[in-house]
């Protein structure tokens, strides 16, 4: 498994550092409103009085007397459903009808709530008990006051829909809430979760919150956020990554139609040139105007072609660290009855979500109000703290709702740079960049270049794994996001196994992208397993089988990926359809953030070369629960399209340090027409529920690559597959 190294906080399951507590209060007019804060243990929350002290909490849940139910959404929305599914844990086990529930968006508040970020398919495993305990308590605190008004022990009554029943008596949560309000909170030990077979939220289909204000086109994104008083403003940044500028004419810009201002930033947080305005069409127009002359830095000597070139020289030396060693890969790479060497290499990717960077801010009287769409609000607000020299405490986010992101916004230089603008003008402002800007000035998803050999015996089996990363870093240590695992499989899998790693150096900001470093590697391994199977004259499926059934220490279930292997194979009628010449069948698996994914791809190349994927099957194991089967399934699919699209004809290529790509026409994203069915399985386990955003990625790539040799003969051992002539007719 891999994670985001520090790309995202420190994961509260690690440590709790803040009293817990659960708080109830009462509603103005009456009703009841229930709070909590809680730290994470992996099993859950702790409440505890907080020594008598007032605790401002932000409400959780917010019950009305007329029964309507108001559940806040702590977690910012980025597509990946925890607007819906987090408080739909909350809606099961306070026991009421989901009609009855309205959800809002919380803003960022770091006093009353724990992990306000969206990343690394966090949500699910850090919230799914905790927020499960703060519906219980709820429904707790309303049975306690249905039976003490009828004077009987809250063992004997039930709820359900809202209602709290005991024999023929029944009141509605609503006219119960005042009275809850005035009980103490419940104990932990107190607290009675659910059975799942008595679940009637969880497990369900439930539609996204958002749905209907997204197909209608309400103002719910960042790109929306409308402020009185506002002002439009652009940054032009150096074309080379760590540029800054040496001198800027800015008169003619500043005399444009539209414009109010412009000015040179040259500050450790932002550097370039803004242009401020009335209008963002005219601001962003009045770019054409500038005269700058860059001091474009070290980095303009970097590009595609030098990093292929010292990566190929690398490869040539021995590995400059060695990350992770098992036997003695040379003797058995000698003794081997057949040996495959390849070179595999991935290329530099752009996040390219659809609704492009943005924030509004407003700095005044040593205060900051931003509206954002950030993942990490927490870390967005120390940033702005510090380029602004104010206190985090002076810094108020509000959390919009993000037009994708795929790790895009864990980064905050838009919210930065908007502030640092708007501290310079007297107005709110909308600080927008184009979908250029996005293209050009991304923290992209790294490259890598990988020199495998492998062997087998005589009997088939896999005897040797050696792997020679070429990758990027300084002092023998690789960047976060461009590193890899020791303990990647096939590590302990293979009883001869080697990693060894080589850096070079890299001045272009790169950073996590949906399945951080597994949505790269897995091609690489997962290719090369399959060369290895055909060199061992064997199924794909049943070598990869009989490498996870090993009994073996690993930090990951072969058992349990074994079997998801085997439930995608039975899916796609794996070895038994006849398929005609040009199209096949590829298979590959993955195991990434708790996740555990196999996917079969049937793919049809044509004489010409031209490659089309007619169907794709996916089977997931993330753990014992689906909270909400329509957004899980939606998931999963997307995942699958974004690897697929990545596959097919996405990289970003350097020259003379700038970025050569600009925009969707050369950055091309999945088409309608390019789109397979894809269909979802997934295999309940008895594990804990993990999360879905991204771990259906990774296995998409390998086994469109494996597909393709199926079909053709013909290895894909680079990406994407535009570069490659696949013909064969």
């Amino acid at each position: 498994m891999t994670n985001l190294d520090k790309t995202l906080p420190e994961s509260p399951g690690l440590a709790v550092s803040r009293r817990n507590f659960l708080r109830v209060g009462a509603l103005a007019g009456g009703g009841l409103v229930l709070g909590a804060r809680f730290g994470f243990d992996g099993g859950g929350i702790a409440f505890a009085a907080e020594d008598g002290a007032a605790a401002a909490l932000s409400a959780h849940v917010k019950i009305q007397p007329d029964g309507k139910v108001t559940i806040l959404a702590q977690n910012p929305e980025i597509g990946q459903g925890v607007k819906t599914m987090l408080p739909m844990l909350i809606a099961e086990e306070l026991d009421v009808a989901w009609e009855d529930v309205t959800v809002e968006q919380a803003d960022f508040d770091p006093d009353n709530f724990s992990g306000q970020f969206a990343g690394g398919s966090f949500a699910t495993p850090m919230h799914y008990m905790p927020m499960r305990q703060v519906g219980a308590a709820g429904r707790a605190l309303l049975v306690a006051a249905a039976a003490a008004r009828w004077g009987v022990e809250p063992g004997e009554c039930t709820t359900e829909a809202g209602v709290v029943r005991c024999g023929d008596r029944s009141a509605g949560y609503g006219e119960l809430a005042a009275a809850a309000a005035e009980l103490p909170a419940p104990e932990p030990d107190a607290l009675t979760l659910k059975e799942p077979s008595k679940f009637r939220i969880i497990g369900t289909p439930v539609a996204g919150v958002d749905n209907h204000g997204i197909v209608t086109g309400q103002p719910l994104f960042g790109i929306d956020v409308e402020v009185e008083g506002m002002r439009h403003a652009v940054l032009e940044r150096c074309p080379v990554p760590g540029g800054r500028v040496r001198s800027a004419k800015l008169d003619r810009v500043k005399g444009a139609p539209g414009v109010t201002d412009a000015f040179v930033l040259d500050e450790d947080a932002v550097r370039g040139v803004a242009i401020v305005g009335s209008n963002w069409w005219l601001v962003n127009e009045a770019r054409a105007l500038l005269e700058i002359d860059w001091d474009e830095g070290p980095t303009a000597s970097q590009s595609t072609e030098s990093f292929d070139r010292t990566a190929a020289e690398l490869a040539e030396q021995p590995a400059q660290r060695e990350a992770g060693a098992d036997g003695d890969v040379e003797a058995a790479l000698k003794g081997a009855s057949r040996t495959v060497e390849a070179a595999y290499s991935y290329p530099f990717l752009a996040h390219a979500p659809l609704e492009p960077q943005n924030t509004t801010a407003h700095v005044r009287d040593g205060k900051v109000e931003l509206w954002s769409p950030t993942q990490t609000p927490e870390r967005a607000r120390t940033s702005v703290a510090e380029a602004l020299g104010v206190a985090p405490e002076a810094v108020t986010i509000h959390l919009t709702r993000m037009g994708g992101g795929f790790g895009r916004r864990l980064y905050n230089e838009p919210v930065v740079e908007a502030a640092v603008v708007a501290s310079r003008v007297d107005a709110p402002v909308k600080l927008l960049w184009t979908r250029e800007d996005d293209t050009r000035h991304d923290p992209y998803r790294p490259g890598g270049y990988h020199h495998l050999r492998g062997g087998v015996d005589a009997a088939g089996k896999l005897v040797a794994w050696d792997d020679h990363f070429v990758t990027f870093g300084e002092d023998g240590k690789a960047a976060s996001s461009a590193n890899m695992s020791p303990r990647e499989f096939p590590q302990a899998f293979v009883e001869n196994f080697r990693l060894g790693m080589s850096m070079m150096p890299l001045g272009v900001p790169t950073g996590a992208l949906r399945a951080p470093t597994s949505n790269a590697i897995s091609f690489v391994i997962q290719s090369f397993l399959d060369e290895l199977a055909n060199a061992a004259g064997r199924d794909p499926v049943e070598f990869r089988l009989e490498l996870l059934e090993k009994d073996v220490e690993s930090q990951f279930d072969g058992k349990r990926m074994a079997a998801v292997l085997r439930r995608v194979a039975e899916n796609a009628k794996w070895g038994r359809v006849d398929l005609p010449r040009g199209s096949g069948m590829g298979v590959a698996f993955h195991f990434s953030h708790r996740g555990y994914f196999a996917e079969v791809v049937r793919a049809t190349v044509a004489p010409a070369g031209d490659v089309s994927v007619d169907k794709v099957w996916v089977v997931g194991d993330v753990g014992s629960q689906i909270i909400n089967p329509s957004n899980a399934v939606n998931q999963v699919q997307g995942a699958v399209l974004d690897g697929l699209g990545q596959a097919l004809g996405q990289k970003i290529t350097f020259a003379a340090g700038r970025t050569e790509q600009r925009n969707f026409n050369d950055f091309p994203l999945l088409r309608f027409e390019q789109a397979p069915e894809v269909e979802v399985d997934f295999l309940l386990s008895d594990n804990s529920p993990t999360g879905l955003g991204e771990p259906a990625l990774p296995p998409l790539p390998p086994a469109l690559g494996n597909a393709i040799f199926a079909a053709t003969g013909r290895r894909v051992r680079s990406l994407p597959l535009v570069d490659h002539d696949l013909s064969w007719g």
